[in-house]
């Protein structure tokens, strides 16, 4: 079913909503919906309301100013279409005024009268969580938003204070939501209230709804969950006003839904809900199948709800029927009828002949029927009796219902909710919309009777001023149904007749064929004759009429009187049946106060979020809202009459004003009270008073009756104190008197013992000096003989000692020097190894890695290596030639030279010698020949050179281009290398911030997950707390009701402080019951398996919610891994090929760090397995996988480390490479240049950069261990002892679990016995040892006494002087202080005084202010260090036990006291911290001094009541939060946002608004300062009681977190707080709390992160909201309130002058829009009940426990100093 949007109350002077306006348009207060026609000209742009047939009223806008005459109006619609409207010409009334911008919605929501309009708008909405009741409850009926919740406070406090029963009534249409509200009202009582008595009645209320839903309810047309019946349900309280039951009154089932449903409509969800639910075990035998094979649930042909679960539903009907205490086979048994009235209906019947058809035979015992009828009558026979069975089941489980809320305590009041069916009109209207119709009408009727005619009535008789206002009354259409000859009585008329008309007579007889009833009553089935056993005979009123066919009965003994029998005793018809009912109902209401609920359709086809504004217009006059407004309006709801307003009232009165004439005294009175005459009227015997005035009178009767209060107990305390002061004076005048004479006499017997004192010491001490003198003399010769010969040999053996030791440190230097050597040699060899083996390893990576780096770089640059080196190799070859032809061209030219010398010194030669060859002519020619052959080589080689040149020139050309090319290319990688490596520095850090966040991530959401399981286990500790006073309620209240006390018996409270302590902790008083117990085991038995039953269900509950948990735990870490994965392959593919290496590795580090968090996951499994055994115990199997995961944890962090900087060295290297191969790219010279350079240089430079690179890298790695392991043990440590912590009270609670009470004492005794039989053993080893001892030492005694007496005869030789006979003084010596140690020691039987004066007696107050803080806590803790020294188990277990149990005592009595609670809750700490402190554990023991450690507890491992006391502290810190809350809570809202703090900021109210009332008096005024008082009052309580300060910062981050989510949740359900001055307001109040926590140095215990959502919900409200640029500043602002809340501020938002505007709807969707992909809760408000988990940090303390003193006003002088 749908939820509903609870709309609008009706408010005197007040408006409506559009939709609910006929003579009103909406946003127009009475001021401005008067008519204008008076007025002479109204002005261009004004606004008003001009009615509409289709939406009721339209907006529109002036354009042309209005003068007094005109006949027409110029108009322009919103949608800027123009009109002209014309004026009635007979009236000339203008059209309504509407409000301006500023005033629009204003008036909408408003609240003060008894009638609430809900519409449904056909979706779930979150506002009817607890929250909302919490919010809600307590609150006036104008000081929150129109709510069901604010109706049902009403009643609940009406009911309170008028002490008259209240009743809520539900009306509206069907599928208004009718049955939704009434469900909600329940709920509402149900959690307010309670259930006095803790039997759970108010859960039992809630659950009769599920039941009468599934039987009563079915789906129609036009609601999904509509009822077919009528209910009015009251709800009993007691005289504290604690539920204590219900009863059900139910009217006319629609029993015809059976048998027939129309289509789109079901029959009861019951039959469904069994269907669905046919696949269980249980059910098979019932041999039901789908609701589609049944004739009746299949002719709706529509037998599904969409979103409705019909298994589901059918579990928590049966879940329902337990908790009602319908056992399993009673609901077996229902379940079989309901099934078969399904398989009755699949039965059928064929024609035999015309007026008879085949039936089988019905048989009895002695009788067979058979009826021979025509088929039609038989399948009616047959529906009918379907119809009476179930109609006769859904009586029964009425009556059941009623059982199980019934209650044997007397109801003192109740407050009835009617759920009754609506208004109902259908194509074809049966007799049971008559009914229904009828019903409705007179429910009308009485809402006219109350709210119009009677009103009216009675202000006429009282003669008030009034004007009668028209309202349509019903009472003729009444009149019509129900008056004599009527048509109610006509029916009952026609009823005797044999003949039918449309089905409505036979629906109005209700006849069911007798033979059929006593069938049924005759058969086996025990829960079917249950249903019949009274039933009356179901013949018709006229007798048993032949049916057509006529009917033959053979019948062995025939009844002779049956037929004048059923002629006397006619059955009631249903028409009268219903009309008595409801006349029941009529006086029940009328006794009553009533409160009215109009359920609203929205529309008629279920759409949600669809407004119709002409269908509700039509509801809304109908059921008479309209006038319900005008008449409150003008009306005055309160009343007294004289008498009892001066009875109420005489306290306002002075004596002088009292006349004997009561009325004269009220007008007087009045008069001065009520300055406003229209405020009230008086009447003959009443006085009239408007909303709001009672609450007036009442604030001032609460201030007068306060003052007088005050002035009494001021008088009395005067009094009281004068008397305490009279005898304290008279007995300080008696103490200082025998004071005084008792000190005169000390004082003479003083001087007198002084002055024979002195003489005696006189002589004395002269005579000790001397002795003492002579004696030291003869000593100090002896001892500095002996010392000085002592000293010598001491010397020389010092001097020989040092020569020796120079010895030995010679030879011990030179041999370590030498061991030194020897190692470091070995070192070095080894380091050389392993360096070697290291470069070895690193080439041969480097080799695998270029190999993979050129193949990659092949593929990256196309081929471009290839090219380089073939470019490359071209240019050697090149050069290896230019060389060659250099060679050669030098090689020519230095022949040609040479030739050419030769030649010319030939030539010389031969030109000397031409003369010769004159003479030789036969030689010239061949001389000539010769010359011209040379000519013709020298030509020929210079061409050769020539060419050679030009070859040369353009090889050079081309190497200088291709070298530019070269370079360019090489410019290019160059940048491209670049580019990667600040791409991959990039992708490097981003990396790493990306690993830091997941890493910070984890941390916190591990956190987070401590958090909630600290969180969880608290509030597993509350609920047990809360079973446990349940169980001692339980357990009194047995004791009262059966066990008579007899002499001698005395029963005392053994309840445990926690589950732990119930099966080892029995203190004496447990023990002292054993043998008066008797006859409480049983019930004692059966309540202990009861809680324990709840608490096992409870653990398996926390089991499954900490498995769920790890789960989501699990899921999110795989998550992790596949979007690391993700982000691991979009980082390979942007990587270079130079770290292709680099990003292998990291993969397998990211693979390796899996199988480490794999073997965690290993660790914590082998951890939870062994938890039974001792986790985390040395030697244990957990404590070994734990040391080898973190041994292989570092070997693989030093491999990792290892590879990282082989990894480094490799990118170093990979970088010379690249150098390297740039290098090669460069010109011939450049080659040349580098090629210049030494090993040496190159090799200092590569060590020095390997060696940052190394040092950079150690540093990370380091600084990256320390951090992991750091975080590693902190998460290891807090996962281990919240496991520890787990599992201690797993098992504990467990053992508990298992065993019965008695099993359970057997088990302990047993137990408790083996213990005993150890520990004697255990002792009597110990006492031989002792006894052993004890000999030796007497032995030794012996000896050391004889040496004395030696010595002591020695010395009366010396002193020869000193004679036997003279008389031996007596001397003064001085006694000297005990050492204590720190124990108190008391008797067994003083136990119980002990915890009286200490813990049940003791006033926090002096304690606090007087004595050291923790006095209580040190004094039990040193009790208990005694009973641990005399090794008193016994003992230390029922100190133990009965401190705890005193601690619950007196904060179960004394609970609501904030002293009380802050005081003991710093105790128990104390006492806890005492606990760890003295325990032995070394790590407690850190701050202790060698005093305090000699202290520890020597025998007794208390560590599991260390946890008993841990868990007593969380209860008291809750208890203490509780009690706080219940100060702040009145304080906060007034304190917060209704006082202006800043005088004249929030002066101005928002326009529109009315001052809100409330029908209670106020409790007071609060402000920002009485907050904070009450804080500073809370602080220095803490303090004082010596609270630890982190403990203090945890509770003021619960009030702070209280403060703030209180007020914002006032804040976001009220309208008037949401404006620009107000969150001024809030934001200066925060501040003034912030400046508190400044001044307390509070600043860091996380308060002012809990105040996080109030600040932003006070910035939204001074924000810009206009652009998109201000929603998006919105929504990055306010991230920590929830979409809900800020749309909610934003459509509460009020301006509060004409400068601002209202929030527009566009941008509130803009902003829903933006934050639509937010994930959150849907919920509305904060949890004001939600409690911080809580911590208690060791702080040891410095006081040593010998120096404390123990006052004597704590009446503990029995304790014994040790």
């Amino acid at each position: 079913m749908n939820q509903e949007l609870d709309f609008m109350f009706v408010k005197p002077t007040s408006s409506c909503d559009s939709s609910a306006r006929s003579h009103l348009p909406p946003s127009s207060s009475p001021r401005a919906n008067r008519h204008y026609g008076d007025a002479r000209m109204t002005l261009k742009y004004a606004r008003v309301w001009i009615p509409d047939v289709e939406e009721v009223w339209k907006s529109a806008e002036l354009t042309k100013d209005y003068r007094q005459g005109d006949g027409v109006l110029q108009l322009q619609l919103e949608d800027g279409k123009e009109l002209e409207y014309k004026l009635d010409s007979k009236t000339n009334n203008l059209p309504h005024l509407r409000n301006p911008d500023i005033l629009v919605g204003e008036n909408d929501l408003t609240a003060l009268s008894i009638v609430l309009v809900a519409i449904n708008p056909y979706e779930t909405l979150p506002i009817y969580g607890t929250d909302i009741i919490n919010a809600y409850s307590g609150q006036n009926m104008g000081d929150m938003d129109p709510h069901i919740f604010a109706v049902a406070e009403e009643a609940y406090k009406q009911m309170a204070r008028d002490e008259r029963n209240q009743s809520i009534i539900v009306s509206g249409e069907s599928g208004a939501g009718k049955t939704v509200s009434a469900k909600y009202a329940m709920r509402y009582f149900a959690t307010v209230s309670g259930s006095a008595s803790e039997a759970n009645v108010e859960e039992k209320v809630l659950a009769s709804n599920p039941i009468m839903e599934s039987i009563g309810n079915a789906k129609t047309t036009r609601n999904d969950n509509s009822s077919r019946f009528g209910k009015y349900i009251e709800i009993g309280f007691d005289k504290k006003y604690h539920i204590i039951g219900a009863n059900m009154r139910t009217y006319l089932l629609e029993k015809s839904r059976v048998v027939f449903q129309a289509d789109e409509e079901r029959n009861y969800h019951i039959f469904y809900q069994l269907c669905a639910s046919a696949h269980l075990p249980e059910l098979k035998a019932l041999k039901l199948g789908k609701a589609d094979g049944f004739h009746y649930t299949k002719q709706g042909r529509n037998p599904v709800i969409d979103g409705v679960d019909d298994a589901k539903e059918m579990s928590t009907t049966r879940n329902a029927f337990t908790l009602l205490g319908v056992n399993e086979s009673y609901q077996m048994g229902l379940f079989q009828i309901l099934a078969s009235i399904l398989h009755l209906g699949n039965v059928e019947v064929k024609d035999r002949d015309a007026d008879s058809s085949i039936i089988p035979k019905l048989k009895t015992a002695t009788e067979t029927y058979i009826k021979p009828i025509p088929k039609l009558q038989a399948i009616n026979a047959r529906d009918a009796l379907a119809k009476h069975i179930y109609a006769k089941l859904f009586n029964w489980i009425v009556d059941h219902v009623n059982k199980a809320l019934h209650s044997t305590v007397k109801q003192h009041s109740f407050i009835g909710v009617l759920d009754i069916y609506g208004f109902e009109t259908f194509e074809i209207n049966s007799f049971e919309q008559f009914c229904i119709n009828y019903a409705n009408e007179k429910l009308q009727q009485q809402f006219n009777m109350h709210v119009f005619k009677l009103e009216q009535e009675e202000y006429m008789k009282e003669q008030i001023p009034w004007t009668l206002i028209d309202f349509y009354d019903n009472q003729p259409c009444i009149n019509l149904i129900e008056a004599k000859m009527g048509i109610l009585d006509l029916l009952d008329e026609e009823c005797k007749v044999e003949y039918q008309c449309d089905g409505f007579l036979e629906k109005n007889k209700d006849t069911v064929n007798e033979e059929q009833i006593n069938v049924l009553k005759a058969s086996k089935f025990d829960l079917l004759v249950e249903l019949f056993q009274d039933e009356e005979k179901a013949t018709s009123p006229a007798g048993a009429a032949p049916a057509t066919g006529g009917r033959t009965r053979l019948s062995v003994k025939p009844d002779k009187n049956k037929a004048g029998q059923a002629s006397k005793e006619h059955k009631k018809t249903v028409g009268l049946q219903f009309r008595n009912s409801l006349q029941l109902l009529m006086e029940t209401l009328n006794a009553t106060t009533p409160h009215y609920v109009r359920c609203i359709k929205p529309n008629d086809y279920k759409y949600a979020f669809t407004f119709d504004p002409k269908r509700a217009v039509q509801q809304l006059r109908a059921c008479g809202v309209l006038e319900t407004i005008r008449i409150s309006a003008a009306g005055f709801p309160s009343r007294w009459t004289y008498q009892e307003f001066f009875s109420r009232y005489r306290v306002l009165m002075k004596q002088k004003d009292v006349l004997t004439d009561k009325k004269m005294t009220c007008k007087n009175v009045l008069e001065k009270l009520v300055q406003d005459p229209d405020k009230y009227q008086f009447g003959k015997t009443k006085i009239f008073f408007r909303a709001g005035q009672v609450a007036y009178l009442e604030k001032l009767r609460a201030d007068k009756l306060r003052a007088a209060c005050i002035r009494i107990q001021k008088t009395i305390r005067c009094w009281l104190a004068h008397k305490k002061y009279l005898r304290m004076k008279h007995a300080a005048t008696t103490i200082q008197r025998y004071v005084r004479g008792y000190q005169a006499r000390c004082l003479a017997k003083f001087l007198r013992r002084t002055r024979a004192a002195i003489i005696i010491q006189k002589y004395q001490r002269m005579y000790v000096q001397r002795k003492c003198y002579k004696r030291k003399q003869a000593a100090a010769l002896a001892m500095q003989c002996i010392l000085r010969a002592y000293m010598a040999r001491q010397l020389y053996k010092a001097l020989l000692r040092e020569h020796k030791a120079i010895l030995i440190q010679k030879m011990v230097r030179g041999w370590l020097a030498r061991q030194w050597y020897k190692r470091t040699i070995e070192a070095i060899v080894y380091l050389q190894c392993c360096v070697r083996r290291m470069r070895a390893k690193r080439e041969l990576k480097k080799l695998k890695i270029e190999a993979r780096s050129v193949e990659h770089f092949k593929k990256l640059n196309i081929g471009m290596e290839n090219k380089i080196m073939q470019l490359q190799r071209r240019i050697d070859d090149q050069n290896k030639e230019n060389r060659v032809l250099s060679e050669r061209l030098n090689t020519l030219e230095v022949s040609h030279a040479t030739e050419s010398e030769r030649l010319r010194v030939e030539l010389t030669r031969l030109r000397g010698a031409e003369e010769d060859a004159k003479n030789n002519a036969n030689k010239v020619t061949s001389l000539l020949e010769e010359l011209e052959r040379l000519r013709k080589d020298l030509q020929n080689t210079q061409k050769e050179k020539k060419a050679i040149e030009d070859w040369a020139q353009t090889y050079q050309d081309e190497m200088e281009q291709m070298i530019a090319e070269l370079k360019e290319q090489n410019h290019l990688l160059k940048n491209e290398k670049n580019d990667l490596n600040r791409l991959i520095q990039e992708q490097g850090q981003q990396w790493t911030e990306k690993m830091q966040r997941a890493l910070k991530e984890e941390t916190q959401q591990l956190e987070n997950d401590l958090n909630e399981e600290r969180s969880r286990y608290q509030n597993l500790l509350t609920e047990h707390l809360r079973l446990e006073e349940k169980y001692d309620d339980l357990k009194e209240e047995i004791t009262l009701a059966v066990n008579v006390p007899k002499p001698g018996h005395r029963r005392t409270d053994s309840t445990h402080s926690s589950n732990e302590s119930e099966c080892t902790y029995n203190s004496e008083f447990a023990e002292s019951e054993e043998g008066t117990r008797g006859g409480e085991d049983v019930s004692k038995s059966i309540l202990d398996m009861s809680l324990f039953l709840k608490l096992q269900k409870r653990v398996s509950e926390l089991e499954q919610e900490k498995q769920s948990l790890q789960n989501e735990l699990d899921r999110r870490e795989e998550q992790f891994q596949r979007a690391r994965a993700r982000d691991d392959e979009e980082h390979k593919k942007a990587r270079s090929a130079e770290l292709e290496y680099e990003s292998l590795k990291r993969q397998e580090l990211e693979s390796e760090n899996k199988k480490l968090k794999h073997h965690l996951n290993e660790m914590r499994q082998s951890l939870r397995g062994s938890a039974e055994a001792g986790s985390a115990a040395p030697g244990s199997p957990a404590y070994t996988v734990l040391l080898d995961q973190l041994n292989s944890s570092n070997e693989e962090l030093e491999v990792r480390k290892e590879e990282v900087l082989i990894l480094r060295s490799q990118l170093v290297s990979q970088k010379e490479a690249m150098q390297h191969k740039e290098t090669m790219t460069e010109p011939l010279p450049y080659i040349e240049d580098v090629q210049k350079l030494t090993d040496a240089k190159e090799i200092s430079q590569a060590y020095m950069g390997l060696k940052e690179t190394n040092r950079l890298l150690e540093s990370q790695l380091q600084a990256q261990r320390r951090s992991h392991e750091n975080e590693v043990e902190v998460l290891r440590g807090e996962l281990q002892s919240v496991k520890e912590e787990n599992n201690r009270q797993q098992q504990l609670l467990a053992q508990n679990l298992q065993l019965p009470p008695e099993a359970r004492i057997e088990a302990s005794l047993q137990h408790e016995i083996t213990r005993l039989t150890n520990e004697n053993l255990d002792l009597m080893e110990q006492l031989e040892k002792q006894d052993k001892t004890v000999r030796k030492l007497k032995k030794q005694l012996k000896v050391f006494a004889k040496k004395i007496n030696d010595l002591e005869g020695g010395q009366m030789d010396v002193s020869p002087g000193q004679t036997t006979d003279e008389p031996v003084h007596p001397v003064n010596i001085p006694r000297r202080e005990k050492d204590f140690q720190g124990m108190l020691e008391y008797k067994k039987e003083d136990e119980l005084k002990l915890v009286k004066n200490l813990i049940l007696e003791l006033k926090p107050r002096g304690v606090a202010v007087n004595l050291i803080p923790g006095l209580p806590a040190y004094i039990l803790f040193m009790c208990l260090r005694h009973a641990d020294y005399v090794n008193d188990d016994q003992k230390v277990r029922s100190l133990l036990t009965s401190v705890i149990n005193s601690i619950k005592k007196i904060l179960k009595k004394r609970g609501d006291d904030f002293e009380t609670v802050s005081f003991w809750l710093s105790n128990t700490c104390r006492f806890l911290h005492c606990l760890k402190q003295y325990s032995g554990d070394e790590q407690f023991m850190k701050h202790n001094t060698p005093k305090q450690n000699d202290h520890c507890l020597s025998n007794f491992d208390l560590a599991e009541y260390r946890q008993v006391l841990s868990d007593l502290a969380i209860q008291i810190y809750q208890q203490l939060i509780k009690c706080m809350e219940n100060i702040l809570q009145p304080m906060i809202v007034s304190g917060m946002l209704e006082h202006e703090t800043i005088q004249g900021v929030s002066g101005v109210t928002p326009t529109g608004l009315r001052k809100r009332t409330s029908s209670i008096a106020d409790e007071g005024t609060y402000t920002l300062d009485s907050i904070i008082r009450q804080l500073n009052s809370f602080h220095s309580i803490m303090c004082q009681h010596g609270t630890a300060p982190e403990l203090i910062k945890q509770v003021v981050k619960q009030q702070f977190y209280i403060i703030g989510a209180v007020t914002l949740n006032n804040l976001l359900l009220r309208k008037d707080m949401c404006s620009w001055s107000k969150g001024m307001q809030i934001r200066y109040n925060v501040s003034q709390l912030e400046e508190w926590l400044r001044d307390k140095n509070l600043m860091t215990c996380g308060a002012k992160e809990t105040l996080e959502p109030l600040i932003q919900a006070a910035q939204l409200l001074q924000v810009k909201k206009k652009t998109d640029e201000d929603a998006e500043a919105i929504c990055s602002m306010c991230n920590s309130l929830s979409t809900a809340q800020i749309v909610k501020v934003l459509n509460l938002y009020t301006p509060v002058n004409a400068f601002e505007e209202r929030v527009s709807v566009l941008f509130i969707r803009t902003i829903q829009t933006r934050l639509r992909d937010r994930k959150e809760s849907p919920q509305l408000l904060m949890d004001t009940k939600l409690i911080y988990p809580v911590t208690f940090p060791f702080n040891p303390s410095s006081l040593a426990l010998e120096t404390i003193q123990i006052p004597g006003s704590l009446n503990l002088a029995f304790l014994t100093r040790v």
